[in-house]
């Protein structure tokens, strides 16, 4: 019994991650632990609005118990009520969390409700997950489970470099050489991407992934760069050479980029045009594709196949920016707590987590990644140039520092030096 209910609530050390090429493990098909004429209600709470891709796995959880009411309730200002939410008499059994709030103080009444998810009790397919995705506590256990996850990245329009005869690039010099030939084709702009303002610009998809990639090279240097030490600048030049070198150079037109009105539906529609080879965006732009196939008419006349990649910033190629976006925990004060897990254990597969994860066309946190052909290329990127931010101990005001920098370098407002020089006050 299926009921999706949109209802507003108001008042480290660099962990590298395994090669996501390795081949997954054959996985057992889901049976029924319970009595599957259970009736009873479960109850999960998140700041999705809309959340299509449950709705399916609700559906499909009903094929084993179809009795089992389940529900989606959208909580308005969910990081300021959740705990309220909690607490209340009509408790959630399942709810959206996140690694911050494991280091503040607030949320240690959410984090209290947390059911213990490593427990060999509960038989969860933790080992489907790819490993640095999951939070581990200092006692090594786990309280929250990634179902989505988020990178950095750039579409790419396959068949133009098939028509155009240029290598789809895998370097740096490769971009550099591709980006050349294409403008002198005539395209504008080889690689676009929003760049109207900091918050979600190109540079930073282009920067971000760069700056940690150094930051993990050296001990004690993300601690610097959180404490917004000026020393941690200095991390900071080569991601800035490499947007600022894109910009001036043949890859970039920041006219035509100013163009673009968002980064999300505007990002999608211009791609879809079909005349640009590569659009710079985050994962979760990515995820708004498949909709808006049907809804671009230049792509309903002309399709063509594209796929998202890492940005080749180096001359060994790019990086894979691995992150939890959304996690779930389990209410373990919630009512139906043994049917809340035996849905959990049905959810954490490779299957479900991969079925789930195509509805909406976002990144899986399996390690079968080749699961969604349009992700694919991420599998390729070996341990070395994989980094979960969350593992490395990366907090948001470096965060704030590397986009601002990039933005204001990439539009030409101040020069590399000028930004290592102003770390912490960008």
């Amino acid at each position: 019994m299926k009921k999706l209910v949109c209802t507003v609530l108001a008042a480290f050390v660099a962990t590298l991650l395994p090669s996501c090429g390795n081949a997954t493990p054959a996985e057992e098909e889901f049976k029924p632990a319970l009595d599957v004429t259970t009736q009873c209600e479960i109850k999960v709470v998140g700041d999705y609005k809309n959340f299509e891709a449950l709705e399916a796995e609700f559906d499909r959880f009903n094929e084993f118990y179809p009795d089992v009411e389940l529900t989606y309730k959208y909580v308005d200002d969910y990081n300021n009520l959740l705990g309220t939410v909690l607490d209340g008499t009509n408790n959630p059994n399942i709810f959206f969390s996140y690694t911050w709030m494991n280091e503040n103080e607030k949320y240690a009444p959410v984090v209290s409700h947390m059911e213990e998810l490593s427990d060999p009790a509960l038989k969860f397919n933790l080992d489907c997950i790819r490993p640095g995705l999951i939070n581990h506590d200092a006692q090594n256990k786990v309280f929250m489970v990634p179902v989505f996850a988020r990178t950095y990245g750039t579409l790419v329009n396959t068949n133009l470099f098939q028509k155009e005869g240029i290598k789809i690039p895998g370097t740096w010099s490769e971009l550099l050489t591709a980006s050349k030939a294409f403008v002198d084709k005539g395209y504008k702009s080889p690689m676009m991407g929003f760049s109207k303002n900091s918050s979600s610009c190109l540079m930073n998809t282009v920067a971000y992934p760069m700056f940690v990639a150094e930051l993990a090279k050296t001990p004690g240097a993300i601690k610097l760069a959180n404490d917004l030490d000026p020393s941690a600048g200095q991390y900071m030049r080569s991601a800035l050479t490499a947007v600022d070198q894109m910009v001036k150079g043949d890859c970039i037109d920041l006219t035509e980029c100013e163009k673009i009105e968002n980064n999300y539906n505007a990002v999608i529609m211009r791609f879809f045009e079909g005349d640009v080879p590569m659009m710079i965006c985050p994962g979760d732009t990515v995820s708004g594709t498949g909709k808006r196939e049907k809804e671009s008419e230049a792509f309903t006349k002309s399709p063509f196949k594209y796929s998202y990649c890492p940005i080749p910033v180096t001359d060994q190629g790019g990086y894979f920016i691995d992150s939890p976006s959304v996690e779930f925990s389990v209410n373990k004060t919630c009512n139906n707590l043994e049917m809340t897990n035996e849905f959990m254990r049905f959810l954490i597969s490779n299957k479900e987590l991969n079925q789930m994860a195509s509805v909406k066309r976002l990144v899986t946190p399996t390690k079968s990644m080749t699961s969604d052909p349009v992700y694919a290329p991420f599998s390729n990127v070996p341990s070395e140039r994989s980094f979960l931010p969350e593992a490395l101990d990366v907090k948001d005001p470096l965060s704030v520092q590397i986009r601002n920098a990039s933005f204001k370098v990439g539009k030409g407002e101040i020069t590399i030096d000028e930004a290592i020089a102003n770390y912490g006050k960008l």
